[in-house]
């Protein structure tokens, strides 16, 4: 893709917007796949600029003979102690457990509190199965995976690539189904992306997820210096997605509702897309009910707010962006990461959320 140099007009209709589908799609759906399979674009060769030094080395080429080791196992065996692993970890994690409960109860205050536990223990077995696929994404055999995986609307895509050639997309997602797995199989159809990659303090684990990442094709880029790469990336027409349900440090905070709750967000998305031009589209990859097949659903276009104030449009655009990620979250529950400390920085003036950051009472 090459990349438009101004954004779309404001009587310029988005295609679809509105629609949940439309005549003969879904037909139209296979046959696009197909087609994305067979006519893949070639990827660029992709390569981590991390540094390590030789005993990080020595435990990062361990990690990897070990995941291809595991990726051997065949998933008759695999997926179930995926799952197993996935309800160990709800019986035992009493932290990250409270966390979850606290954010269900926020988010659903209807449910009761058992009905929110079988959420959450839907949640960690989903994360088990996830792991037991990074095995095979990670090993052996991984383009196999790409078999299981299939297009909702995928005509919409096409679409929109259609009616404005070279214009960038930011894809907002989160870490929903098997997160991992969405930019995997996305440019395993051929679809060249881009993500943006916080480092980890372990960095022989980042850089295996890095290596497992680029394999496929897909892009990472560091977060410490994205905004430059991100920009450069749209305006050259290409794809870059962004996980969005992750909690912002003050300095980079705007508080916008997620389940009613102002939740710390980043900004600099919103501010990203407009200078940018590019489009911003919600992908999410869900876990169909037989645990091991995924479809990958592409939403509408966020229409951008650009009034021209500059404070008011950041804020508004990010809500908007936040609120497709409530939308999906409430689709599909069941598949959220809940366990992440979405509200842990709070406005100025308003109690913590989470217990382990309230004031110890004092005896």
């Amino acid at each position: 893709m090459t990349a438009p140099s101004s954004p779309v007009r404001p009587d310029e209709a988005v295609i679809g917007k509105g629609e949940t589908d439309r005549p003969g799609a879904q037909s139209e759906n296979g046959a696009l796949q197909s087609e994305a399979r067979e006519d893949a674009k070639p990827r660029r060769r992709i390569k981590s600029d991390l540094k390590l030094n030789p005993w990080e080395k020595a435990l990062y080429w361990l990690m990897l003979g070990t995941l291809h080791a595991l990726s051997l196992i065949p998933d008759f065996i695999l997926y179930p102690v995926g799952a197993l692993g996935g309800y160990l970890g709800f019986l035992l994690d009493r932290r990250h457990i409270e966390i979850g409960m606290k954010n269900l109860e926020i988010a659903f205050a209807e449910k009761s509190t058992a009905e929110r536990r079988n959420i959450l223990r839907a949640s960690y077995i989903n994360l088990g199965r996830s792991a037991a696929e990074y095995i095979r994404l990670g090993g052996f055999f991984y383009r196999r995976l790409k078999n299981r995986v299939t297009y909702e609307r995928l005509w919409y895509w096409k679409e929109f690539q259609k009616k404005y050639p070279g214009r960038g997309i930011l894809v907002v997602t989160a870490h929903y189904g098997n997160f991992e797995l969405l930019p995997a199989a996305h440019a395993m159809y051929g679809y060249q992306i881009a993500l943006v990659h916080h480092t980890q303090r372990f960095l022989p684990g980042d850089a295996l997820l890095s290596f497992v990442r680029e394999r496929v094709g897909v892009e990472c880029m560091r977060k410490h210096n994205a905004a430059r790469a991100v920009l450069r990336a749209l305006r050259a027409g290409e794809i870059v997605g962004i996980p969005f349900d992750q909690n912002a440090k003050r300095s980079e905070a705007v508080f916008v509702p997620f389940f009613g709750e102002p939740a710390s967000t980043t900004g600099g998305l919103a501010r990203i897309a407009v200078l940018s031009g590019a489009a911003v589209i919600p992908v999410f990859i869900v876990r169909q009910p037989d645990g091991r097949r995924h479809r990958i659903e592409i939403g509408d276009e966020i229409a951008l707010a650009n009034t021209g104030d500059v404070d008011a449009d950041v804020a508004e655009n990010t809500s908007r962006f936040v609120k497709a990620v409530e939308d999906a979250v409430r689709r599909h529950p069941e598949q959220f990461l809940w366990t992440h400390r979405r509200y842990r920085t709070r406005p100025r003036g308003m109690l913590p959320v989470y217990a382990d950051q309230r004031p110890k009472k004092s005896l």
